[in-house]
């Protein structure tokens, strides 16, 4: 969420993302949705042996999930997906510069027999570049005055931090409403990217950690996409929804409370962490 001064706020504060609400609120644990059921080109010309296998690459998954996934699913040494990267001729845009984090489109991809991590990771980048490459988004991240690779950037914290469509557009206002007042971005989802982690909780000290991504400390974007967003958070990143909005916080699931004044902010923080409290029992 967009918070307030690390100054300012409690030692603990839970980062309400999409899917640590509803294990909070809801105390059972979801699995991570499927993406949007996109089939992609069978990945060789070869005959396939046996029924179709599929490879799911959910919304948000960091690149470390995306190529732990297709070694499992490829029966791989770990880390062979990763490798493959330097080998492979990805289609990147030039200020990617090599790194593919963004652009592992969450898809759900058939595995034909012969099948490589290369191959499977060339097809995801070309996906996106399909589905990101579009005249629309191009005149979106102009009227925003950024690039498309910076929309990326910003769709994957919009995918990180959003729920729902609606939220998704408003989150993605929020982001340009900062970066134009020149305040940092607070995200807590950066954080757990420096980290390599995924946690409900950010202390202090997690704020004054020496990384990039810290955008508690460091203004502007991340230097990176800190996942791989999907159509939805893209849309949102170049069509973000008019409003004066600098905060968010959801305070229960479906309803998450947009405002420009930290006073009112302050408020909807405490109701969310008397509703964590009363969840928790205690």
């Amino acid at each position: 969420m967009a918070n307030e001064s690390p100054t300012t706020r409690p030692h603990r504060r839970l980062r309400p993302t999409r899917r640590g609400r509803l294990v909070l609120f809801l105390g059972i644990v979801l699995g991570l949705g499927v993406a949007a059921a996109v089939l992609v080109p069978l990945l060789t010309r070869e005959a396939k042996v046996g029924p179709e296998r599929t490879l799911v690459i959910p919304e948000g998954w960091r690149a470390s999930q995306v190529y732990a996934a297709v070694d499992k699913a490829l029966d791989v040494a770990p880390g062979t997906a990763e490798k493959a990267v330097g080998a492979a001729e990805l289609a990147l845009p030039a200020e990617a510069k090599g790194n593919p984090e963004g652009y592992l489109f969450p898809a759900t991809y058939p595995l034909a027999s012969g099948a490589t991590p290369a191959g499977l990771l060339t097809y995801m980048v070309d996906t996106a570049g399909r589905r990101f490459g579009g005249d629309h988004i191009a005149a979106g991240a102009r009227r925003n005055n950024v690039s498309v690779h910076r929309t990326v950037t910003i769709a994957s914290m919009v995918q990180a931090e959003a729920d729902t469509m609606d939220d998704m557009a408003k989150v993605a206002r929020v982001i340009y409403n900062r970066l134009a007042k020149d305040m940092p971005l607070q995200m807590d989802s950066t954080l757990n990217y420096a980290l390599n982690r995924s946690t409900l909780d950010t202390t202090i000290g997690d704020t004054r950690i020496d990384s990039p991504y810290n955008s508690y400390e460091r203004k502007g974007l991340p230097p990176t996409p800190i996942g791989n967003p999907g159509e939805q958070a893209m849309e949102a990143a170049i069509t973000p929804t008019p409003g004066p909005w600098l905060y968010f916080v959801t305070v229960a699931p479906g309803d998450t409370r947009f405002t420009d004044s930290y006073a009112e902010q302050q408020k909807n923080v405490e109701e969310f962490n008397r509703n964590r409290r009363a969840a928790s029992g205690s």
